[in-house]
């Protein structure tokens, strides 16, 4: 594989990480936001959804490094 067909498929990788990360983290989200006779919890904007989403794309890079090395020590 090469250099520029490693760094898209990390790119693409890390983007699908933050999807997933986001589409986890939307699940249940009116019920966390929103609770029952109280105001929002705003720290589920400003402290949830960014750690959702780069734990997504973390887990996202770590799976695919993993990939790269099994391959490659197997060739």
């Amino acid at each position: 594989m090469g250099q520029r067909m490693q760094a898209a498929a990390g790119c693409l990788t890390a983007a699908v990480g933050a999807g997933g990360g986001l589409a986890l983290w939307s699940v249940d989200f009116q019920g966390r936001f929103v609770r029952f006779e109280q105001s929002p919890d705003w720290s589920v904007l400003y402290a949830e959804l960014p750690l959702a989403v780069l734990g997504g794309i973390a887990a996202a890079l770590g799976l695919w490094a993993l990939w790269n090395f099994v391959r490659r020590t197997r060739t």
